[in-house]
């Protein structure tokens, strides 16, 4: 794997998305003027005599407060993923402080994490296991790397080598070393941001206690217009900053572990899961980014989803094309206790629904 070519041109791709983003705002903004502009001729100014034209300070005004709806938003949503830091968020998704005198599996998770926190010159984040989840996922939160958690769930403890843990591991700690959990936060922040264009559209559109619509209607019609295309535009910029990320934290993990085998081994036992059926309860859009895997069902299109398909995320990091591999922990030559009743006949059925919490 190439993985320093890799990381130039994801971080690259990523800057590149990041001016459109900008650019995406600043389009909200004149598709909202021309359609409050439009509304205005539709309901007065086309009829009125003298010619059309706008109200003294219409621009500005409309200017001034989609930016604050927009900022405003990202404020908001950005200070309540951050806010109580990193480990509270984990807590939200359902995870739990590793316990290392409670099993064999979670302190080699803990030894792994203490280790790779050497290799990677970052401080030890906070390790904890999400307990009731038989899928083989990861995530990492936190604003920086003084409040950083990387979990794992109960299923990459079950299934995984020590080779491959090291492999997830590496992944998630780039995320961190990267920046990605911040950069992801608030574009998640800006996202929500644009939403509420469409809400306030939304509010006007809406009819009163009689049913009626007013006249205010045909403007909140038009600012619902405005502002889901901007939405869908920027969830798309979002997923597609995210993807690049995935493919960064992918080549640092590479380079970390020295081993195309523990990430790329990761990869393939999560797609020998899938194909047997075996996903993660979803967690909803917002948080998806800061998963290993991304689990939402129902995707619309391949350009809103936060993760690149695992078979291009192998086909990186392999150079070729490879299937998936068995659940069984082969440097142990069979599984222990939890990792039997979990894996049946070798296809990793999960005994009950998984611990996800935060929608």
């Amino acid at each position: 794997m190439r993985f320093f070519e890799f990381q130039r041109d994801a971080r690259g791709r990523t800057r590149r998305l990041l001016v459109a983003f900008t650019l995406t705002v600043l389009l909200l903004v004149l598709a909202v003027n021309l359609a409050l502009a439009l509304a205005w001729g539709l309901t007065w100014g086309f009829w009125m005599p003298g010619g059309f034209s706008l109200p003294r300070h219409f621009v500005l005004v409309n200017t001034g407060v989609t930016l604050l709806f927009v900022l405003g938003g990202w404020w908001v949503e950005t200070t309540r993923l951050s806010d109580g830091g990193g480990v509270r968020l984990a807590e939200q998704m359902g995870a739990r402080p590793a316990q290392p005198s409670g099993g064999l599996d979670e302190q080699r998770f803990v030894n792994i994490v203490h280790e790779m926190a050497i290799a990677s010159g970052l401080k030890r984040p906070s390790p904890m296991v999400v307990a009731r989840d038989a899928g083989i996922n990861a995530f990492a939160t936190g604003w920086n790397e003084d409040d950083a958690v990387v979990a794992v769930t109960q299923g990459a403890l079950d299934h995984l080598t020590r080779q491959e843990l090291q492999g997830l591991v590496a992944h998630e700690f780039s995320h961190i070393g990267e920046g990605d959990t911040r950069l992801n936060m608030r574009l998640a922040g800006m996202v929500f941001g644009l939403e509420m264009i469409y809400r306030m559209g939304q509010q006007l559109f809406e009819p009163d206690a009689r049913g009626r619509r007013t006249l205010a209607a045909l403007i909140g019609l038009a600012i619902m217009v405005a502002g889901w295309l901007g939405w869908v535009a920027g969830h798309a910029l979002q997923a597609a900053v995210s993807r690049q990320r995935e493919y960064l934290a992918d080549a640092r993990a590479v380079q970390w572990t020295r081993s195309r085998d523990g990430l790329g081994g990761v990869l393939r036992k999560v797609l020998a899961q899938q194909r047997a059926g075996v996903v993660s309860r979803p967690i909803g859009s917002t948080m998806q980014h800061m998963l290993l895997v991304g689990n939402e069902p129902g995707a619309v299109a391949h350009w809103l989803d936060s993760h690149p398909t695992l078979e291009q995320r192998i086909r990186r990091i392999y150079g070729r094309t490879l299937g998936p591999l068995p659940l069984q922990r082969q440097e142990e030559g069979a599984p222990g206790p939890a990792a039997s009743a979990r894996q049946g006949d070798n296809t990793g059925s999960p005994p009950d629904a998984p611990g996800w919490t935060l929608s």
